[in-house]
């Protein structure tokens, strides 16, 4: 990243957390708190997901006038990708009642689930964090949607066995993961061990360390000396172009090289060069700027100069999950004022409003998004909802679909989630159940 992109970043992350960008608290409104990181190694990731969510926000309130008449007062709180900053976030966002929290790491989602589950306030762990706190019975208060790591794991497993002819063509051959060496990193080998056995294929497991991100030369020694068939990215930050420009040193064929949906940024593909062309990604939100919401964001936010993100950056891949998850947090608000028939609503009714979610396709065409993304339903026991994702891969210049959409290996996935999710609330003890029964929450 360019240093003055650096630091345009640290002015924001300091106006962001300072809250000096968050509108006076309005009679109808809603809190809503988020975990940014527009500072250190991982900014260059953290920037375009930060300027996507807060474009979304801006665009209802801006042409809508907020959920209902409802302002959105959305508020970033700078951790640099550090779980110690971020408890300070979450007691911060805490104590401004927050309706929902987002903590965007996996560490800061672990840390956070159990202050959560006694606090009542709803985590939105979107397509990251705890892949077991799908469970909807065990973990009432934290949602992972569209889908978890794990449900990624299985469709990378799908996709390379389709590239080599079916399930039966997986015995005998070599997945790599390269992964980061933290909770994020490490989410996709259970599911992958798992498969492996099944299957008949070797894992090799490639991890690096944080301080390494930028210097993976011995890594890719190794996975130069075991010639994997295929490698899985499961990176973050400044490890995923680093992985890019490696594979094309190391002359790793290109399209064998499959990063999960936060590898698949377009600064992560630019890194490689020409080189790069036909990296793959799981993705489940589409580049470009198409969709009649984007379009909005355009209009009522880019060109009335009530946004920090360049035209240009528009559309890229980690600016539309953005506004995906800020999507989320909408909709989730919209439905929970639907079920308690109240317009200011709290972090419990939030709850009650994620839990029944239901962004069928025709929804998402209302809200202008149809096409753009997988249709995504909530429910009691799923927090998730292991929703379809496609392989999205590179020009040269853009992210392209590539293929069908793509449904997780749900057999193997829910059991494991529910197995994991009934030891961690035994091995947690004294953990809060369910107030409230499934057939009433929806």
């Amino acid at each position: 990243m360019k240093t003055s992109n650096l630091l345009k970043g640290a002015a924001l992350g300091a106006l962001f957390a300072a809250g000096a960008l968050a509108p006076a608290m309005a009679q109808d409104s809603v809190y809503f708190a988020n975990n940014a990181y527009r500072t250190g190694p991982f900014s260059g990731s953290g920037i375009p997901i930060g300027d996507g969510m807060r474009d979304y926000i801006t665009m209802i309130n801006e042409r809508d006038g907020g959920v209902n008449g409802v302002k959105v007062i959305y508020e970033e709180c700078e951790t640099g990708y550090d779980t110690k900053k971020s408890i300070e976030c979450y007691e911060q966002a805490k104590s401004k009642n927050t309706i929902v929290y987002s903590p965007w790491s996996t560490g800061a989602t672990l840390a956070a689930i159990p202050r959560a589950h006694v606090d009542k306030i709803p985590i939105l762990s979107m397509a990251y964090g705890l892949s077991s706190s799908a469970d909807g019975t065990n973990f009432p208060w934290v949602f992972i949607p569209p889908f978890t790591y794990w449900d990624g794991a299985s469709v990378m497993v799908k996709h390379m066995a389709a590239e080599l002819g079916g399930m039966d063509k997986l015995k005998g051959k070599k997945l790599g993961l390269i992964h980061l060496d933290a909770p994020f990193g490490k989410e996709p080998i259970p599911v992958l061990e798992n498969l492996a056995k099944k299957y008949g294929f070797e894992l090799k497991l490639y991890p690096v360390a944080a301080a390494d991100m930028q210097n993976q030369g011995s890594l890719w020694l190794s996975i130069r000396r075991d010639r994997p068939d295929f490698l899985y990215n499961q990176g973050w930050g400044a490890m995923n172009p680093t992985a890019v420009k490696e594979a094309a040193k190391n002359n790793f064929p290109m399209n064998k090289l499959v990063g999960v949906w936060w590898a698949g940024g377009d600064d992560d593909a630019r890194a490689g060069g020409e080189q790069a062309k036909g990296y793959k990604s799981l993705s489940w939100t589409l580049a470009g700027t198409d969709a009649p919401a984007m379009q909005d964001i355009l209009k009522h936010v880019v060109d009335k100069g009530k946004s920090t993100t360049p035209k240009e950056k528009v559309g890229e891949a980690l600016y539309n999950r953005g506004v995906y998850n800020a999507m989320l947090v909408v909709e989730g608000i919209r439905n929970a004022q639907k079920l308690t028939g109240k317009k200011v609503i709290n972090a419990e009714d939030m709850r009650r409003g994620l839990e029944s979610l239901n962004l069928t396709e025709a929804r998402l065409k209302e809200i202008g998004l149809g096409g753009f993304v997988t249709p995504t339903t909530i429910s009691c026991t799923d927090h998730s909802g292991h929703s379809k994702m496609f392989v999205s891969e590179w020009d040269g210049t853009k992210w392209t679909k590539k293929g069908d959409w793509v449904e997780p290996m749900k057999d193997e996935v829910r059991p494991l989630i529910e197995s994991n999710a009934k030891d961690y609330v035994e091995k947690a003890g004294n953990w809060p159940k369910r107030t409230e029964s499934c057939e009433k929450s929806s």
